[in-house]
């Protein structure tokens, strides 16, 4: 078997720093204007900026377009996205 029969696709896309098309998206788990955090077929990805807002999604296909002003992207490693995963209300509730 080759490697893209072993694993699902994943692709992040950027335009300008203020568009994102994600393949490979199981869940949302958490997000605002400021954060996002993804779970994705390649781990779980958080992305942080400005005036995020999601555009479309659709976790039948696992496609999620993202825009605003994307400052950071990240792949989190396992046990990092228990603190991030709260999300605004945990912010909230701290």
């Amino acid at each position: 078997m080759n490697e893209h029969t072993k694993r699902p696709r994943h692709e992040v896309v950027m335009i300008n720093r203020r568009s994102l098309a994600i393949s490979g998206v199981k869940n949302v788990e958490s997000f605002d204007s400021e954060e996002f955090l993804l779970e994705t077929d390649g781990g779980f990805l958080t992305i942080r900026g400005q005036n995020l807002h999601m555009k479309n999604l659709s976790l039948e296909t696992g496609e999620v377009a993202i825009e605003g002003l994307v400052h950071e992207m990240a792949y989190l490693e396992q046990g990092q996205a228990g603190d991030r995963s709260r999300g605004f209300f945990g912010k909230l509730f701290k």
